[in-house]
């Protein structure tokens, strides 16, 4: 059922981002294989997964890749609901709620109101999924897919658009979500301290004493140190130039700040 670009089965999966769930048969080697290395181009590792028998649970490994994501994307197609899948879709839907995660619905080929209505193609999938499994592991699939198509996401239908614009806006997209995921831990601090800053810089020149004079710089200093750490997190470097950075900065007086702030 799937494509594995990052991972498989048996082996660890590396550090990624994104987990991406499709139906191999439909995208796998033309618009999911196009967004994959759009998303691959701008530094951002993805989780692609491995195949599925029809009729298996989906593996640990998928659900541990699922729960480790900061976002994830769903490639909707015809024959998406034709699939186990769904039992990914429902893991993703719980890691939006229960860990905030960024959930990205992606509708190739495929009205979105078929989806969350499940009509068309996803009615025939339904009318044989309750043949063969029980009322309420169908119920809590049909409700993963009318929350996920609910989600704001991209609508590919625009005959205006060609696939290459649609994947590099949709990548463009991932890239932003993800930026601001990263660094909104930092922009919390540093509206914080700059805040600091303002109200003793107020009360320091009715107050003037080299301590309070200190003590404002100090603020100002961790102000300035967030704000590179930020600016480093958004150049997306990989571990090995930042290792080099690290030893290239380490006898340097701002050593510490890329030795001690970073990851």
């Amino acid at each position: 059922m799937y494509s594995s670009s990052s991972s498989s089965s048996n082996t660890k999966p590396e550090k990624h981002e994104v987990f991406i769930s499709f139906k191999s048969e439909d995208t796998r080697k033309t618009f999911t294989s196009h967004l994959n290395a759009a998303l691959k181009r701008r530094d951002i590792e993805t989780y692609v997964e491995c195949k599925v028998e029809r009729g298996e649970e989906i593996p640990l490994t998928h659900v541990k890749a699922i729960e480790e994501s900061t976002l994830s994307l769903i490639v909707f197609s015809k024959n998406y609901a034709d699939s186990r899948c769904l039992d990914e879709l429902v893991k993703i839907v719980e890691c939006g709620k229960r860990k905030k995660q960024i959930v990205l619905p992606v509708f190739y080929d495929i009205d979105p109101s078929d989806v969350r209505n499940q009509r068309g193609t996803f009615a025939e999938a339904f009318t044989k999924h309750e043949r063969h499994f029980e009322v309420k592991k169908v119920r809590e699939w049909r409700n993963a897919l009318v929350e996920a198509a609910n989600f704001s996401g991209w609508d590919c239908n625009d005959v205006n658009r060609t696939e290459f614009e649609m994947v590099e806006e949709i990548a463009n997209d991932v890239l932003q979500k993800l930026n601001r995921a990263n660094v909104s831990d930092l922009d919390a601090q540093i509206a914080k301290l700059e805040q600091l800053a303002k109200l003793q810089g107020e009360f320091y020149q009715k107050i003037i004493s080299v301590e309070n004079l200190q003590n404002q710089r100090a603020t100002v200093q961790r102000v300035i140190e967030l704000k590179m750490e930020r600016n480093m997190r958004l150049l997306r470097l990989t571990p090995d130039l930042l290792s080099h950075m690290q030893r290239s900065n380490s006898d340097d007086s701002y050593g510490g700040v890329f030795g001690n702030t970073f990851f």
